[in-house]
């Protein structure tokens, strides 16, 4: 449907804890319809609603060729481990070694309401648990030990993304009065 901008590092949305779809709706399908059009053109491997400052628990993931799009998901994951270079559209240019489960199986719905299972592993698993961690307001950095992590936030206040304002505000097409109450 349309590109979308990607709120960055910094941005209160991202770390908004987000609500459950309710009405799975045109909207709905416009929604999930920007999020695979603005991940493809960045590009990523996965894009969550809250990303595009949406607080819905919508999330889609394109990895070894599979586009999809999860809603409202709830995950299983394996006990065996896996460590593995993980980014973040929302923190251009910054990676680091993330550990994650490795295998999950996900489920929820697809944009019609459709129940969905989807079991996957390694990147498909990073996938699934980066952007489920967006739905519920955590970074892949606050996964990281201190030590790493410091390392990342430095690199985040060197680079030249950081402290750019990205968040457009809209104005109210409601007439502003004076009135107090």
């Amino acid at each position: 449907m349309s590109l979308r901008q990607i709120r960055l590092f910094g941005d209160p949305a991202l770390r908004m804890p987000a609500a459950p779809v309710e009405t799975f709706d045109k909207e709905l399908r416009r929604l999930v319809s920007d999020l695979e059009d603005t991940m493809l053109e960045a590009p990523g491997a996965g894009l969550a609603a809250p990303q595009l400052g949406v607080g819905l628990r919508v999330f889609t993931w394109y990895v070894d060729g599979e586009l999809g799009h999860l809603v409202n998901p709830s995950l299983d994951l394996t006990e065996e481990m896996q460590d593995g270079e993980e980014g973040c559209l929302s923190l251009p240019g910054i990676f680091a070694d993330t550990p994650r489960a490795y295998g999950v199986v996900a489920k929820g719905f697809n944009m019609h309401g459709d129940p969905v299972t989807i079991e996957g592993t390694e990147l498909l698993s990073r996938a699934v648990q980066h952007e489920t961690d967006h739905l519920d307001g955590i970074l892949f950095i606050d996964r990281l030990d201190p030590e790493q992590r410091k390392e990342v936030m430095k690199a985040i206040r060197e680079s030249d993304w950081f402290g750019k304002e990205n968040i457009t505000i809209k104005q109210s097409p409601h007439k502003i009065t004076d009135r107090r109450y």
